[in-house]
């Protein structure tokens, strides 16, 4: 594979996101590179092996760029400001502080608990933390993540709190899972997703994203990177 093309390709899937919060067209790749739809195609899939991105199920689109998704999941995230109409989906609770690290933007995230289906809202960015009472449930270990990404951030839900969170636990998956509080998620998307719209960003190592983890107070077997 063209390593200089793979870098372009990559570049302009996670511009597009970042602009207009969609992915961009495997043909709309090869009109703007100059290149074959096959070309594109070979490439992104080549990025997927590497877990730059994630195809879809049928494998001729993008369907995610972390921390940015082209389908609607359980987050939406806009800007603060009320003259930037940009919108995104959130693939998670903490894609959606991604989102906002990456952007290096003030946004407003809204969901909804899964517990009690109330609607949670609220400002957040690279410098402002999520109100201190919500809690993010991770569905899998570490170790287990990208076995189904799209699944796992699916499941990667946030809640009114620990108590919400512990309750559908109990009621839908009893003994699994890691319940976090929001401000550590928030804490760990900054440095995890900050320089990933830098010109010059370079993949982290396992050693690198383990050592965040672990400033976030994310410890033990649970968190464990494969």
């Amino acid at each position: 594979m063209n390593t200089t093309q793979a870098r372009r390709v990559r570049d302009l899937v996670y511009e597009t996101f970042a602009r207009e919060g969609r992915a961009p067209s495997i043909a709309e790749l090869a009109r703007t590179t100059d290149s074959s739809v096959e070309d594109i195609r070979s490439v992104l899939h080549s990025l997927a092996d590497d877990h730059a991105l994630v195809m879809n199920g049928d494998g001729d689109a993008v369907r995610m760029a972390h921390p940015f998704t082209s389908a609607p999941m359980a987050f939406v995230v806009t800007p603060s400001d009320g003259h930037d109409d940009r919108r995104w989906w959130g693939g998670c609770a903490w894609d959606s502080f991604g989102i906002s690290a990456a952007l290096h933007l003030e946004v407003r995230v809204d969901t909804a608990c899964p517990q009690c289906g109330a609607h949670i809202s609220f400002r957040t960015g690279p410098d402002t933390p999520p109100p201190s009472d919500l809690a993010v449930r991770f569905p899998r270990p570490a170790r287990e993540w990208w076995d189904d990404v799209v699944a796992t951030c699916t499941m990667i839900r946030m809640f009114c709190d620990r108590s919400h969170a512990e309750q559908w636990t109990e009621a839908n998956a009893p003994g699994s899972g890691y319940i976090a509080d929001a401000r550590s998620v928030w804490r760990l998307a900054g440095p995890w997703y900050g320089d990933r719209l830098h010109p010059d960003f370079q993949p982290h190592s396992r050693e690198h994203n383990q050592g965040l983890l672990d400033d976030c107070g994310l410890t033990g077997p649970f968190w464990r990177l494969p």
